[in-house]
Order: structure tokens, then C-alpha cells, then sequence
């Protein structure tokens, strides 16, 4: 009794500082992000806890970078959700769990020949693929599934964050055995059509290959580095609206909802209303199985998220629905406290439910990362110094924010 007593001290201890930093530095979109980083580390074992509270303020800090390189890079945007509902209903059964199987599944396949780019046709189950054009049965072929895969894994997946993904045929024909035709040094484009939607579930598996990396290493830089980050996706894939096409609204007429459900509710009723008490980490036996538990309980709240909402817009006065208020030295236009009240009784528990899955699960998965690597001694390691300075990040022009997201 006396541990959880202290546990839970310090608990409200960092719910007040983070919530006077948000206020003062005023980002009020990261609110959220911030405060599960900053709670999760009370979860931790007390082999773990006193590195990871020396290093409480730049767990929260950092749990935004990843918002901040979304327009750097292409590939940024795509870790913070996925469009589950384009592929499949709960509870998913035709989307791959492996993300390699899930890129082949909805990848189309052309061939170049001579000055010519062909389409090709793509048919396949768990045993054969076959890629295949009617009138070029020469660079037409048939493998066995599983060691196309395999080949996949060893010679496309490397070009993943290449602009073009390439491989002669020749090369494929090696892996998986003969083809029917006699093939010609052919060279077989490849397009991902799958990523475009979102790779949450499949990114957190790799964030967690590499923090148990990071911790096997003894690299302290990456393991903090990792760890907040880490804590962004998780946090985004407990959000109902990262699970969705309609991720701001804007297939219902009800755009800018998405910051309403994860900003403005949170940044009202948090601190007041919320319980951060969420009990101890646990070890993950199945990482694969248990991010996608998270992502198939998210998208089950989507339709309250949205009805009710719809709801209220129906009953609420206009006037009563948004105000304005000064933020950062510019009038916003914000749902008013008394309709976000309204929308938060009305979805009951949801949003702090969501809140301290996270904040548990950011936990486990440092825990179980921690104890997957040996479970390295971080007892007596003195407070980091960082030795490199992260470069601004500068914003890349071609890089396209989704068209409706206002919200993070």
C-alpha cells in the first residue's frame, strides 16, 4: 500500500508540471502525447523506473518529434495510422498481419520491356503467385508463395524508402524456382499501394526492434530517443480517428473533429477528471498480436466518436458549439467548454480509457523491450548527455499533408 501510495504522489506530481509546461509553451495540440510519455514512466519495474525519471522532462519533450518530421519526409506521415476500414471490417481477418504480405497483397507489378511499361495481372493465395500478361507469356511467371516472400523480405524490403522498387526477373527466378517461360533479362517495377493508407500497427513492431536493440547496445541516446517516440505512436494508435479513412470528419460533415477528440477533450478534462493510476507494466508475449488488439479496440469506438457528435451539433445552439480564444498571440476558433463538456459525458469514459491504455502500454512495451535485451543494469547510469544536436527540422514541399487533418 505504501509503494502504490508513493506511486501515485509522484503521479499527480508529474500530471501538474506537465501541465503547467503545456500551458506556458503553449502547445496545445501536443498536450496529450506529452502527458502519456510522462505517466508511463511511473509503470516501470524499479530496475527500470530511476533512468527513466532522470530522464522524466525529455520523455515528454520528445514525444512530439515525430509530429515535427511529418513534413520532412513522406514517410513519416504514414506511421501515425492506418485506414483500417479501406481494407476490412473488425476483426480485420483479410489484412495481413505480416506488413511485407500486406504491401505483395495490394501491390500491382509491371514490366519493362524495351521502351514499354506493361501491366501485368497478379493472382495469389497462401501457396503460389503468379504475375502474368496474356500477350507476354516470356516474362510471365509462377513461384511458390512462401519463397516469394522470403525473397521479398531479402531484396524489396531493402528499397522500401526508395523512390522505385525494382528487380529482374532473372533474380526472382533464382528464389523461387524455374518459370514456365524462358525468361528475358526483364526488369519487373513494383508499386505499393498499401502504405498510402497507413502502417501504425506494423510500425510499432519495428520501434520495438529497435528500442530492444537500443537497450542491447547500452545505447542510452537511442534508448531515450526511442522510447519517447515510441510513446507517439502508441499514443496515436489508441486514437479511434488515426483507424480510420474518415480521419478528420470529412466524409460526414464534420471536419475538425479529430483535434476535438484528441486535443480539446484531453486539454479540459484531463487534469481534473482523469485517473493516471494504471498499475504496473506487463511483459508482451505477442508484440504482433497485441498492437493489433490496440488498433482493432480503437476502431471501435469510431462510430460513438462520430454519432456522437453528429448528435450534438443537432441540439447545441450554433453559437453555443465554438468560441474564440487567444492562443499564441492569434485568435483560434475552439469548441466551447460547455459543448466539449456535453461531448465528453456523452462518450462516458472513452477518451480517458484510450488515455491510460496508452499510458500502459508505452510502459510494457519499454519493459518488455528492457527485459527482451538481457535486461541491462540501467541502475547506476548517470544522467545523459547528449553528444549530437538534432538539426531543425526543415519542411519538404513536396511532401502533401492528408487533406482534412488538422489535428495530430
Amino acid at each position: 500500500m505504501r509503494s502504490s501510495r508513493h506511486t501515485y504522489i509522484w503521479l499527480l506530481l508529474g500530471l501538474s508540471i506537465l501541465v503547467s509546461s503545456a500551458c506556458k509553451d503553449g502547445f496545445w495540440g501536443f498536450y496529450g502525447h506529452r502527458l502519456i510519455n510522462r505517466m508511463a514512466v511511473y509503470t516501470l519495474p524499479p530496475e527500470v523506473i530511476g533512468f527513466y525519471k532522470k530522464h522524466i522532462d525529455y520523455m515528454a519533450e520528445h514525444a512530439v518529434d515525430p509530429d515535427m518530421r511529418r513534413y520532412a519526409t513522406k514517410h513519416e506521415g504514414v506511421r501515425h495510422y492506418i485506414d483500417i476500414d479501406k481494407w476490412d471490417k473488425i476483426p480485420f481477418d483479410n489484412v495481413p498481419r505480416d506488413f511485407e504480405e500486406a504491401i505483395i497483397k495490394h501491390a500491382t507489378f509491371q514490366i519493362v520491356i524495351g521502351n514499354d511499361t506493361i501491366d501485368m495481372v497478379k493472382s495469389m493465395d497462401k501457396d503460389s503467385i503468379s504475375i502474368t500478361h496474356a500477350k507476354h507469356p516470356e516474362a510471365s511467371f509462377k513461384g511458390h508463395y512462401p519463397a516469394f516472400v522470403k525473397f521479398w523480405k531479402k531484396v524489396i524490403k531493402p528499397q522500401y524508402y526508395e523512390d522505385e522498387w525494382s528487380v529482374n526477373l532473372r533474380d526472382i527466378e533464382d528464389a523461387v524456382g524455374p518459370f514456365d517461360n524462358k525468361l528475358k533479362p526483364y526488369k519487373l517495377l513494383i508499386t505499393d499501394h498499401f502504405s498510402e493508407h497507413g502502417i501504425c500497427p506494423y510500425y510499432l513492431e519495428e520501434m520495438m526492434t529497435k528500442l530492444t536493440y537500443a537497450f542491447m547496445e547500452k545505447d542510452y541516446e537511442r534508448i531515450l530517443r526511442y522510447s519517447a517516440e515510441f510513446g507517439h505512436y502508441i499514443a496515436d494508435a489508441h486514437v479511434p480517428l488515426h483507424t480510420t479513412e474518415n480521419y478528420n470528419g470529412q466524409l460526414t460533415d464534420q471536419v475538425g473533429i479529430h483535434a476535438f477528440w484528441e486535443s480539446r477533450i484531453p486539454e479540459l478534462f484531463a487534469e481534473r477528471e482523469y485517473d493516471f493510476f494504471v498499475g504496473k507494466a506487463t511483459y508482451i508475449e505477442n508484440p504482433k498480436e497485441y498492437f493489433w488488439k490496440i488498433i482493432t479496440k480503437a476502431h471501435s469506438h469510431l462510430d460513438s466518436v462520430l454519432l456522437v457528435e453528429k448528435r450534438l451539433t443537432q441540439t447545441f445552439d450554433r453559437d453555443k458549439q465554438f468560441c474564440y480564444d487567444e492562443r499564441l498571440g492569434r485568435t483560434i476558433r475552439i469548441q466551447c467548454p460547455e459543448f466539449s463538456e456535453a461531448y465528453s459525458k456523452a462518450m462516458g469514459s472513452m477518451v480517458e480509457e484510450q488515455m491510460q491504455s496508452a499510458i500502459h502500454a508505452l510502459g510494457s512495451c519499454i519493459y518488455t523491450c528492457w527485459a527482451n535485451a538481457g535486461q541491462p543494469d540501467l541502475r547506476k547510469v548517470p544522467k545523459v548527455t547528449f553528444k549530437t544536436r538534432e538539426e531543425d527540422i526543415k519542411a519538404d514541399p513536396n511532401v502533401k499533408a492528408r487533406s482534412h487533418e488538422d489535428g495530430r
